[in-house]
Parts: structure tokens; sequence; C-alpha cells
């Protein structure tokens, strides 16, 4: 089953391909993106599921961090190519429909 290229899954791919070796956590992909957290997250274990990213979870102490452990996310060399090849290729929204998600009140 092909990847569904949505502007969110191609907001996705674009922040992780900036530097493809580089581990992102999902929260930090959201405030990249502008996405939810509950966008971002489905779109990278869809991501995860296609080879196209692995992850980690970080080994942490929660308590002695005073937070939960991060799950991060890099590209794999194989998704890092497909990623490129797949946003080459995707259909881009109207910039008119951009501007309505922008001025229309999108969360900032």
């Amino acid at each position: 089953m092909a990847l569904r290229m949505t502007l969110q899954t191609q907001l996705v791919l674009q922040a992780l391909l900036r530097d493809p070796a580089r581990e992102l956590y999902g929260r930090e992909l959201s405030q990249l993106t502008g996405l939810m957290p509950g966008t971002t997250h489905p779109i990278l274990l869809r991501l995860e599921t296609e080879g196209w990213v692995t992850s980690h979870k970080e080994d942490i102490d929660p308590r002695a961090e005073k937070r939960p452990a991060r799950r991060y996310y890099r590209l794999t060399a194989n998704g890092a190519a497909q990623a490129s090849a797949a946003l080459a290729g995707a259909r881009r929204p109207l910039g008119s429909a951009l501007r309505g998600l922008t001025e229309g009140g999108a969360a900032s």
C-alpha cells in the first residue's frame, strides 16, 4: 500500500529532510511543522511502518529528568531517498488554499 502524501505528511517529511541524520522527538516535529501532536504522531507511525523512519525511546529516569522519556525519530537512508522522491512528485495545494489556512485562524 502506497503512503498517502497528504499536506501534513509532506510537512513532516520536509522537517525530517532538513537534516536527515538528525534525530527529532515528536513534540519537536510538531513545533517545526505547526501540526498538533495528535496529527504528527500517527504520521510518524505510518512512516515507521513503511520503513522510512526509525525510532527509539530515550533511556532516562523520568523522575530524575522531571519529564517523560522522549521517542526520537530519524529517516532511514532508504526513507530519505523515498521521501525526496515522494515530495518531488507530490501534489501541492494552491497558494490561495494555504493563505486561507493561515488567515483563517490556524493555530500558531
